[in-house]
């Protein structure tokens, strides 16, 4: 007569001790198949699902929904050939990639399962990639698959990245990638600025300050011959947000030769033409150094992105009220963040505090003088 064969709650990892049986996906008489969910069980970090350890007919369900079961008690018996009862150490069979490396947590990339569990996701169109995995070692189980996919079902339909948006995925992706960043902050006392000041202008007069003082800053790095290339011209690209259609970057050339005036007009037409999508794409194409006025929105200090092969950007963030020391006394003064993210590979951080400092002292200037702007690098 042959003896069934029992298999028992295998160890969950963690130091747990039970777990309380929460569904059975099989019933008594059931032919199941290795890897083949059997049972969910909840512990007091997750609920798992605990798969058969083999190909057999079930012959008796050792416990009910709500019952606890300790580590090692019969959980199920099987019809047996002769095998031997099952210590049942392992959950289920894993991909021979998770038996030789340790999990990556609890959210790693299409992390460990079993060939059951990711059959379950392929029929359902689940990325495993895109799962959370709340099994022992932060496994994926059958349950991590069934909500991610009641999720997706629920979500709108994703929508391809086209134009702009795709290519500023692109250069965001290349930049993170390549580029070695690095930020310093300051802020600038702006209370001295008279009425009607144009924001935009000043700041881009500060800009070529900062590059006067540190060239370093107004420059393109290559890595594949470990070389930076240091422009005499500062092509200042002034990023644009479009809301919908995401964000451009227009150049304007040469600003630190350029009068207000000259500046102000070449301004005003790349905006325009930005605005109408009728900007030249060699007017988006070649800036040596980056501005972005992001506080016009929101928000005051920034880790922006250094896209390549440029090695630094400003950001501007909102102006704010403080309080401030003036000659000894308090005062509320008008104050400008301001964040360099610089990519430090080509530029090293004294380079980019004389950068910041020279834009600071150019900003808390009450009335420029047209000769301030027009130092050359």
């Amino acid at each position: 007569m042959q003896m069934p064969a029992t298999f028992t709650l295998p160890d969950l990892g963690e130091g747990l001790q039970e777990a309380e049986i929460v569904s059975w996906h099989v019933t008594e008489g059931d032919h199941v198949v290795t890897d083949q969910p059997l049972v969910a069980v909840e512990t007091d970090k997750a609920v798992v699902e605990i798969p058969s350890p083999r190909s057999a007919r079930v012959t008796r369900l050792c416990a009910g929904p709500g019952d606890r079961v300790a580590v090692g008690e019969p959980l199920v018996e099987f019809e047996s050939a002769g095998a031997a009862a099952d210590a049942g150490t392992v959950v289920g069979t894993l991909d021979a990639s998770a038996a030789t490396s340790p999990p990556a947590g609890p959210a790693s990339a299409g992390g460990r399962m079993t060939p059951a569990v990711r059959a379950l996701a392929r029929r359902l169109g689940v990325d495993t990639a895109l799962v959370q995995g709340t099994g022992p070692g932060g496994a994926i189980t059958t349950a991590d698959v069934e909500r991610a996919a009641e999720v997706l079902a629920a979500a709108a339909p994703a929508m391809p990245l086209r134009g702009a948006r795709r290519a500023m995925a692109e250069r965001m992706a290349k930049a993170h990638a390549e580029v070695v960043p690095a930020t310093v902050t300051d802020e600038a006392d702006v209370e001295a600025w008279p009425a009607g000041t144009d924001v935009t202008l000043r700041l881009i007069r500060a800009v070529a300050a900062g590059c006067s003082a540190a060239p370093a800053l107004n420059a393109w790095f290559e890595p594949e011959s470990m070389a930076r290339r240091l422009h005499e011209r500062v092509d200042l690209g002034i990023a644009v947000d479009l809301d919908d259609d995401g964000l451009f970057v227009p150049v304007l050339r040469d600003v630190g030769r350029r009068d207000p005036v000259e500046l102000k007009r070449g301004l005003e037409r790349l905006k325009a033409d930005v605005r109408r999508r009728t900007i030249p794409r060699g007017e988006l194409r070649g800036q040596t150094i980056t501005l972005s006025n992001f506080g016009t929105v929101g928000g005051r200090h920034a880790e922006l992105v250094v896209v390549p092969p440029q090695v630094g950007i400003l950001g501007v963030g909102r102006m704010t009220r403080e309080v401030v020391a003036a000659g000894g006394d308090p005062a509320v003064h008008r104050v400008l963040p301001l964040s360099l993210t610089f990519d430090h590979r080509a530029v090293t951080g004294a380079e980019a505090a004389r950068f910041l400092r020279a834009v600071v002292e150019e900003l808390e200037l009450a009335n420029p003088s047209a000769a301030s702007v027009r130092r050359s690098p």
